[in-house]
């Protein structure tokens, strides 16, 4: 009896261990909105330190080419707040200041997912970036330092 289960457990694990398949997202480069959250989370917390009460985050732009995505996250929930949301459409006032932090929607593989991400702290001053997050047993973390893409 004792033989049986440790050769199940054996099976499982060899199992567990076997070439990746689909992604967290289901492979297709899709994924649910609370993988996307969590992801977005990531970032925000491991790269711009927004998780830290004096380092408030400029207002949130969640961004899609095609404009179909729009995940629906309990920040909280990340120990995270936004207090604002950009919007992309307004029109702005001439001298008002305009900020945004923005998350594009992530890419999922085997192996866990990218997403690019910038912030404008005003005129000509800003950075994008490309982070490569893994899950694991803590959740979706920054693995390593971002890949810088543009500065302004």
């Amino acid at each position: 009896m004792r033989v049986v289960a440790l050769a199940c457990s054996a099976l499982a694990l060899t199992a567990c261990a076997s070439a990746p398949g689909p992604g967290p997202g289901g492979g297709d480069g899709q994924a649910t909105n609370q993988n996307d959250c969590a992801v977005i989370a990531a970032v925000a917390k491991g790269h711009y330190e927004f998780d830290r009460a004096n380092n408030v985050p400029p207002p949130l732009w969640l961004f899609s080419e095609a404009g179909d995505w729009s995940p629906r996250c309990d920040w909280s929930r990340y120990g995270l707040n936004f207090p604002t949301t950009y919007d992309p459409d307004r029109q702005h006032r001439p001298g008002e200041r305009v900020q945004w932090v923005q998350f594009r929607k992530p890419v999922y593989d085997g192996n866990g997912a990218t997403i690019e991400a910038g912030i404008l702290h005003g005129p000509l001053a800003g950075m994008g970036v490309e982070c490569r997050v893994v899950s694991g047993i803590a959740g979706w973390t920054l693995a390593g330092q971002c890949r810088n893409t543009w500065i302004s």
